[in-house]
């Protein structure tokens, strides 16, 4: 009987822990919703810089970003050079100065999609490197943006080039 009664106390007790839990949780997100609602929300610190030091360190970021691409990424290192070889073919080939920029642009969206397609990778591995359908769900469906962008490439080509 004095077994069946601790059992019983401890399901209570681990009923009032997950209250007081829940409660907490309740404060803490009515707490954020409040914070938001006046403007007081924190933002990055990174976020103050304004004018020309922005834009410098926007230009800083992103030549980072492009050297971790292609010093990390073969697709990139691929793609990279698949540009070198047709923006020169693209200026040879194009009729008209739309036929060129339509050209080196779906050559530019690969690259793009590829560069946000290694970001969207680099950020699953780091939230957690074991199998997970989210994660994969992720990886798979910027693979997906990649090759369609690679379609529409071979589609404007041909397009342009065989009429």
């Amino acid at each position: 009987m004095c077994g069946l009664a601790m059992n019983g106390l401890w399901q209570i007790r681990d009923f009032i822990v997950t209250m007081a839990v829940a409660a907490g949780d309740l404060l803490y997100c009515r707490a954020q919703l409040q914070t938001y609602r006046s403007g007081e929300f924190m933002e990055s610190p990174y976020k103050g810089k304004t004018g020309l030091r922005r834009l410098i360190n926007a230009f800083g970021y992103s030549v980072d970003g492009i050297k971790a691409a292609y010093r990390n990424e073969d697709a990139f290192r691929q793609e990279v050079l698949m540009a070198i070889v047709l923006i020169p073919l693209a200026l040879y080939l194009g009729n008209d100065a739309v036929a060129r920029a339509l050209m080196i642009g779906s050559v530019l969206l690969v690259i793009i999609v590829e560069l946000l397609n290694s970001a969207i990778e680099a950020t699953v591995d780091r939230i957690s490197l074991e199998n997970h359908q989210l994660a994969k769900r992720a990886k798979d469906i910027g693979s997906a943006a990649v090759l369609l962008t690679l379609i529409n490439l071979v589609v404007v080509w041909g397009l342009l080039i065989f009429g």
